[in-house]
Order: structure tokens, then sequence, then C-alpha cells
């Protein structure tokens, strides 16, 4: 059997406005996870140790520090001079051009660009989530089922009603799918991973923008078309996956990793492939105290760290308690201060109690120091 030609399409260019001010000043893709890596480093180390190393990466919105992160490829061995990685933004002048209103529209911009290219699937991936998974098996159920779409599904997230909502058949056949149904029908919901037949993709978006002016997200008119009117297949992912695109949900993914829970960051057989800047080693000074903490590279620690992700190049002043949060690059938190379940975005200089949080809700700190927002913790 010829092996199957298989293009990676990954949608970075969108805004993640339910981040707040995380995603002001860098697109989601471009977020840190767990101290050491970037969102989009997820995706990426999935595709490439799944053998995949033709990558198309939509962008839109703040390009600029996403493309300085993916250095051509280089971290993931896909800068090469044939296949590796592809940066698509925005363009004017031909067929498709402008800024796309949605992940199904920016596929559809890209039309005439994968006709030309002609895979056979069209692996569509989302920069969004932390998880691991061979995507070979992807397409080893895309293949023995025949889809003209196979879905990559999974189970227990903690509102089904944010997610594009799945109904299956006990073979596997997807018999249908709501987009962020108010009432969900399932607790199985789409992790915005999908192999396409090329062929069947594009007859699809011709189809629809014969009645649309242009499509929108994939769950709007894509997927429930070709549910409705091709062979559509699940592939259930029944290990650890979590959207990031909420604070709580950022949140909760690391604390996922600190009760290894979540994604094993420490397998060596799936590591995490990354492109990080060289640091002196974080110091703990004698007043320190870390228990049960992830505290990266440049740090300088001489107050307490409990159950936290610190980020590069932080302070933890003495007589400071850091619970149960996440601190971007740069953090630094001032004598006396206790944050408890707080997300510090890069820069911040926490030196007032405002920023202190509590055990049932996450509190957003801005850039600025001062308190930005704050949520009840997800289960």
């Amino acid at each position: 059997m010829d092996r199957l030609d298989v293009l990676a399409v990954v949608l970075a260019g969108g805004k993640g406005s339910r981040l707040a001010d995380l995603t002001e000043r860098r697109p989601k893709p471009a977020l840190p996870v767990a101290g050491t890596y970037r969102l989009v480093d997820i995706v990426l180390s999935n595709l490439v140790h799944s053998g995949i190393d033709e990558v198309w990466m939509i962008e839109q919105y703040l390009p600029g520090a996403l493309n300085a992160h993916l250095a051509h490829g280089r971290p993931w061995d896909l800068d090469r001079s044939e296949g590796g990685l592809q940066v698509l933004p925005p363009f004017e002048g031909t067929e498709g051009s402008g800024f796309a209103q949605g992940n199904a529209d920016a596929l559809a911009r890209q039309a005439e660009a994968l006709r030309e290219r002609a895979p056979d699937v069209v692996l569509v991936l989302s920069a969004d989530h932390l998880y691991t998974l061979d995507l070979g098996d992807v397409l080893a159920t895309h293949t023995a089922s025949d889809a003209d779409l196979t879905v990559v599904t999974t189970t227990g997230v903690p509102d089904p009603s944010r997610h594009g909502v799945v109904e299956c058949a006990g073979d596997g056949r997807v018999t249908g799918f709501a987009y962020k149904p108010d009432e969900p029908a399932t607790d199985v919901v789409a992790a915005e991973i999908f192999a396409y037949r090329t062929t069947t993709l594009l007859d699809a978006i011709g189809d629809l923008l014969e009645t649309h002016d242009q499509l929108d997200d994939y769950g709007d008119q894509l997927v429930p078309y070709l549910v409705e009117n091709r062979h559509v297949v699940e592939h259930r992912l029944d290990s650890y996956w979590r959207d990031l695109g909420t604070v709580n949900g950022y949140w909760r993914a690391h604390m996922d990793v600190l009760d290894r829970t979540g994604v094993d960051l420490e397998d060596p057989r799936w590591p995490i492939r990354t492109a990080a800047p060289v640091r002196l080693p974080a110091r703990m000074t004698p007043s320190a105290r870390v228990h049960e903490a992830l505290v990266t590279a440049g740090c300088r620690v001489d107050g307490s760290v409990r159950h936290s992700v610190v980020g590069p190049d932080c302070e933890i002043a003495e007589g400071a308690e850091v619970v149960d949060s996440v601190l971007l690059e740069g953090v630094r938190v001032g004598p006396g201060i206790r944050l408890v379940g707080v997300v510090a975005d890069a820069g911040a200089e926490i030196t007032g109690g405002s920023a202190r949080g509590s055990d049932d809700v996450v509190t957003l700190v801005g850039p600025d120091g001062t308190v930005s927002g704050r949520a009840p913790r997800e289960d």
C-alpha cells in the first residue's frame, strides 16, 4: 500500500478573547504552558512524533510573537527544503484574500492552495488544547473506515455546551453534530482535530459557498453538512484533553500537570519540543520554601511556592507565599503578598493585597499588577 499523503493545517489565527488580558498582547498559540512551553508546541510535537512533517500554519491575530517562537520550524525539525513548516498569513489580491471570520472560513481561503497541493488527507488541528495523541492512529481509523471525515472525539469535559457535541452510532459513524448547543444530546465532544479526505473537503467548501457568502466556524456549516451528506466517523481520544480557551481552563490544566493527572510532560517517549532562550538556572535562597511546584529558569525564590507553576525570570520575595497559582514570565511578588488561585500575566508586579485569591476562585492579574477578573474554579 502506498504511503498516505498527509498535509497538516494548524489553525493558529484566533484572538482567544475568553482569555481576557492573557491574549491582549499575544496570540493564544503563543501562550505559555507549564512555564517552559508555548501552547503551539503541543500540536507541533504531536505532529512530528506522529511522523507528519508537512505543516501549514494559518495565522492572523498578532503573528509577530508566534513567528519569533516558531523559528521557521527548527525546534521541531520542520525547517527543510521540501515539506516542513509553512506559515500562511492573511493576504490580498487573489481568490480567498482578506481576514478569515472563523476556522472554516480560514480553510476556505486556502482552497486554491489545497487544490494545487492535492494531498490525500488534510489533517486540521487547533492550537488551543493540551493533550498527547498519536495522529497515526487517527489516520488508521480514517483509512480503515474509508471515511470522508474523521472527527477526534473525547468525553469528560466540564461543559459540553462550549464545544461541538457529537452523536455516534455503535459502529463509530457520526450521526449527529451540534455546535455549542444549549442542551447537549451527549457528553461526547469534538476535540477539534479533523481528518478530511481532500476532495471531499474542497467539494463541501464549494457547495457551501454556493449558498453562503462565506463560511464561519467549522461547526456552523462545514461539519454539519458533511455529517448530513457524507461518511463521517469518530476516533475516540480516551486520554487527557483540555481546552485552554478560558482563564479557568488554563489554570486547571496547570493544576492537572502539577497533580500528574494531566499530560505527562516528563514522558521521554513523547517529549514536548520548544524554542527556549538560554537562561541561568533558578536560584533558591536559604529562606525559600518550594513544594510540589514547577519553577523555571531565571527565577529567584526567597519566599514560599506551593503547588504552583512559576514562569521564567520571576521573583518571589521573602515573606511572599504563592499557592495554587500560575505566574507567567517576569512576575514580581512583593514581601508579605499571599497569592492563592492566581494567574498572573507576564511582567506583573504584585505589591498590594488586592491580588489575593481564595480557595474557590481563580483570580486573573493583568500585566499592570491589578486584578482584572475573578471566576469560580471549574470542577
